[in-house]
């Protein structure tokens, strides 16, 4: 990525037809801390890596709730994200007060592709440099939704995006149609594992730097940060103590 002449504002096509403003927002996406969401046939679950700029600060959230059935996780710029945040917020807030009923996952993911899209139009503005994964149940089911800064939208079965999140994707697609048939705990467990596979060598999953949240079919959002989030990755750590042994065993 570098400076030249086609990158001075977001409504500039450069010979090749690309925005090279977008694609520095995508690649704000790639740079941010990794989040996994995955969906199975009752629950959604948003997994992310919180990030502390200093070891004299906190972590920074990576898990907004948006309303009692829906919740987003973010990679990339945490500010773009607590706006985006806002207006989401206010979006479920209208439908409630408006239709008395918790707005559905398409129309709001529907509505911030089409915030982000009036972003790439105007030279006056800039892309969001935030990616989004939005989960959340609604009347047809569980969802997961990507968002990109580039204004598209994607429904999946499950997703990672940020920082080494590839090694994330190759282990959801080794795993698609087991997570899809998974119920509650084995969505989380899949989930942190996928979450794992991101981490560099030297660290490891804490109840410190993860957020989990989850939310099914009878069961409202709950996101689960520090000492609540410990019985989830023991989770992962007991399945981790044979597979040792066996190790062991076969030295």
């Amino acid at each position: 990525m570098f400076r030249n002449q086609y990158d001075g504002d977001v409504v500039t096509w450069s010979p090749q037809g690309r925005i090279h403003q977008i694609e520095y927002a995508m690649e704000a996406v790639k740079q941010g801390s990794a989040c996994v969401g995955v969906k199975g046939t009752t629950h959604a679950v948003i997994v992310a890596l919180k990030r502390a700029p200093s070891e004299l600060s906190s972590h920074q959230e990576k898990v907004f709730e948006l309303d009692s059935h829906v919740c987003m996780g973010i990679s990339g710029l945490s500010s773009d994200a607590r706006s985006l945040c806002r207006t989401l917020r206010s979006q479920c807030l209208e439908s409630r007060w408006a239709f008395d009923e918790p707005l559905p996952l398409c129309r709001l993911a529907s509505f911030v592709g089409n915030k982000l899209q009036r972003c790439t139009q105007l030279w006056s503005r800039r892309p969001f440099g935030v990616g989004l994964l939005v989960a959340g149940y609604d009347q047809a089911g569980p969802h997961i939704y990507q968002v990109e800064p580039s204004a598209n939208y994607f429904d999946c079965k499950s997703m990672a995006i940020g920082a080494r999140s590839q090694s994330a994707k190759t282990y959801l697609e080794r795993n698609v149609e087991e997570i899809a048939n998974s119920e509650r705990d084995a969505l989380i467990k899949h989930a942190l594992l996928a979450l794992r596979e991101c981490l560099p060598s030297e660290v490891t999953l804490t109840s410190a730097n993860t957020t989990v949240a989850v939310v099914g079919k009878d069961e409202p959002l709950n996101i689960n940060n520090d000492d609540t989030v410990t019985q989830y990755l023991n989770m992962i750590a007991q399945d981790d103590e044979p597979a040792e042994m066996d190790a062991a065993g076969d030295q």
